[in-house]
């Protein structure tokens, strides 16, 4: 999400949708709705994703079907949560957030993974919406952290965060690994396991052997005899 504005936002009501954990939340003069997405959202989801990727210059790495939102997001264990914003009625933008754990904190933090407003509803605050609803969520859900990244030539987007209070954490560097990568690092585990046994065993082998060689050149060693004339004390 970028360009949105410092438009101000005020709460008018708030109504629970069926089903949804997430109370809608009506701003702007009813302008504005912010509500859960339901399973019949999957068509709008994947759209936003492809127009957000279009906007961050990668429209070929947006490869999500709808299959996989249904399969993750949708049925009995779901990895995401999903926030639609309409804006008089149109579909304006989302959010695509889950959960990971923080050690230290002794808290889970809620890790927002996109956001997007299409450009022609911009500077009307529905970013600044969202985002006041997730840090919101997090702390009744009892986060101790809201995070998220954003791109670094994004000047825009992380002066805007900055405004919010959120901090760039500049000595912090994103690992991935992906692809043909992650499949070739997975298969290592397997090998590696192997060949960890096999070397102990082959350790194992050796210790016993030198063991038995041990044993074996004593017995086959001679006695040490006594020098002439020298006898045993009376003890």
């Amino acid at each position: 999400m970028t360009g949105a504005g410092t438009f101000f936002i005020r709460e008018r009501q708030s109504v629970k949708e069926p089903g949804s954990e997430t109370s809608a939340g009506c701003y702007n003069g009813c302008m504005l709705n912010i509500r859960s997405a339901r399973a019949n959202d999957i068509p709008l989801i994947l759209q936003f994703i492809r127009e957000l990727a279009e906007y961050e210059r990668a429209p070929e790495q947006a490869v999500a079907t709808e299959e996989d939102l249904r399969r993750d997001g949708f049925a009995g264990n779901p990895k995401f949560r999903v926030l639609i914003a309409e804006w008089a009625g149109e579909p304006a933008g989302f959010a695509l957030f889950f959960y990971h754990y923080s050690t230290w904190v002794g808290r889970p933090t809620l890790f927002l993974e996109d956001v997007f407003v299409r450009p022609r509803f911009r500077g009307q605050g529905i970013g600044k919406a969202l985002l006041l609803r997730l840090a919101k969520m997090a702390v009744e859900e009892g986060c101790g952290r809201f995070e998220w990244q954003v791109l670094d030539w994004n000047t825009p987007a992380i002066e805007f965060y900055q405004t919010l209070g959120a901090t760039v954490m500049k000595e912090w560097l994103t690992m991935r690994v992906s692809g043909e990568e992650l499949m070739r690092l997975a298969a290592r585990d397997g090998q590696e396991s192997g060949v960890r046994s096999q070397k102990l065993k082959v350790r194992s082998q050796k210790s016993e052997g030198k063991t038995d060689l041990h044993t074996a050149n004593r017995s086959l060693s001679p006695r040490p005899q006594r020098p002439p004339g020298k006898q045993h004390r009376n003890r």
